[in-house]
């Protein structure tokens, strides 16, 4: 029996008689971050990476949740289990699991590149690697962070001086800490939907941002003239934005790179940012860990696979409920 199998309810290590990220409620869940798609209500008990835990409050209210610091290890029927950092958003962790000597590691979801906000990823050494493949084929090639904070500073200020509004759009959880906490107040006020005020609230007292304000109902056109707001991609549906007046939209998102993506959410300004990693940040991921098996979970599984076996790796997919970086995600906090 294998350390780790794949359930209808989530991942499973019976051994344990825990479930890592599981998508339907059981009695014990190893959770690696607070994304709806892996976190999810109804489990009778949590465990996640310290940093994690006002996240899933948070998110999910009155739950039963303990904290781990990275690399401390806890046991659960003498099998060893320890968070380590996967980069991917604040709080969010890669879970190595061991067993006689046996090591399997859950990535979650993970991007290489440091942030300058979150703990890099850590490369884990391991004998089966589980990882995403949001981004598995080789077109996708991220560029430089620090260009694209540059360019939506310079964005920005263009908007501004013209006396537009610039409206931001990014995940309420990873990507709208990271969009805020780069952005010049220099340039002029900023402002955000509720839905990413609110989560970034969490966060104040960890991590530097620069001031911002939520968006009210009382918050007039005139000043929100040369703002920027930050808000969920979902939110491009409410009647709000009539608010705004004169604005400029923007979105960033690694779906960003291909110009069908572009086109579809029919923003003026692309920004290429993920917090996933691209496919040679994959790669390193696979290689760093030594691993002889890896599985490819939700994204471009079938190519990511295929092509790791061509390489040499013993490599297969499985199915999840994971959904990765969506370009019309659902409406979430």
């Amino acid at each position: 029996m294998p350390l780790l199998e794949f359930t209808s309810k989530g991942i499973y290590c019976s051994l344990a008689d825990v479930y890592l990220d599981p998508w339907r409620p059981v009695a014990k869940a190893i959770i690696s971050h607070g994304h709806a798609d892996h976190a999810r209500w109804g489990h009778k008990q949590y465990i996640t990476h310290q940093d994690n835990v006002a996240i899933l409050k948070h998110r999910l209210g009155a739950i039963v949740v303990s904290g781990k610091a990275y690399g401390e290890t806890f046991s659960i029927n003498n099998v060893t289990f320890s968070f380590h950092p996967s980069g991917h958003v604040i709080g969010a962790a890669q879970i190595r699991v061991e067993h006689r000597g046996e090591v399997w590691v859950f990535t979650g979801d993970y991007k290489i590149k440091n942030d300058g906000l979150t703990l890099p990823f850590e490369p884990v050494k391991c004998h089966t690697f589980i990882t995403e493949s949001t981004f598995g084929i080789p077109v996708f090639h991220w560029p430089d962070p620090v260009e694209v904070h540059t360019a939506i500073n310079h964005w920005w200020a263009a908007n501004n001086k013209a006396g537009r509004a610039s409206l931001l759009l990014g995940y309420s959880l990873g990507k709208a800490q990271r969009l805020l906490h780069f952005l010049d107040p220099s340039i002029g006020p900023i402002y955000t939907h509720s839905a990413v005020g609110n989560m970034t609230a969490v966060f104040e007292g960890t991590h530097a941002f620069p001031p911002y304000q939520n968006l009210t109902a009382e918050t007039s056109k005139k000043a929100l003239a040369g703002s920027l707001i930050l808000a969920p991609p979902a939110a491009t549906e409410a009647a709000w934005l009539r608010k705004l007046g004169d604005y400029r939209s923007g979105f960033a998102s690694g779906w960003m790179h291909t110009r069908g993506a572009r086109r579809r959410r029919a923003v003026d300004q692309a920004f290429v940012l993920s917090d996933h990693a691209d496919w040679p940040g994959l790669l390193a991921a696979v290689k760093a860990t030594q691993c002889e098996n890896v599985i490819t979970t939700h994204g471009y599984t079938d190519l990511f696979a295929q092509y790791l076996r061509e390489k040499g790796w013993n490599a297969r997919t499985e199915k999840t409920n994971y959904e990765g970086e969506s370009i019309d995600p659902k409406p979430t906090l």
